[in-house]
């Protein structure tokens, strides 16, 4: 299976800007669906965005403006960036590869937004 490795997050303070990365172990290609998801403190784990093979994206109401996700499939690695950044923003934030057969998800990358 398909290996999901998160990068990019950190401490950004309020309308700062950061750039996750999501490299994957093989093609992503396979996958009908791919996105980021985040969990904060206390929370259940939400949707932020997601896009499909054919290019098709969906965001949470909460980022759309300001967060775009896109995926490379010659370095089969999945990136969100994310701009305008608000303290309600901090969480772990997840990749996921959604396939016909199985999801792969990543081990997560903490992102904390604070002055």
């Amino acid at each position: 299976q398909v290996q999901l490795v998160e990068s990019g997050g950190g401490l950004v303070q309020p309308g700062g800007s950061l750039r996750l990365s999501c490299a994957a172990s093989g093609s992503i290609f396979k996958f009908t669906e791919l996105g980021w998801y985040r969990q904060a403190p206390g929370k259940e784990r939400e949707l932020v965005a997601t896009i499909t093979r054919g290019g098709s994206t969906n965001y949470a109401d909460s980022v759309k403006g300001r967060f775009t996700i896109s995926r490379d499939y010659i370095t089969d690695t999945i990136h969100l960036q994310m701009n305008s950044l608000k303290p309600e923003d901090t969480a772990v934030y997840y990749c996921k590869a959604a396939g016909y057969s199985y999801d792969s998800w990543g081990q997560g990358t903490q992102v904390t937004v604070s002055s």
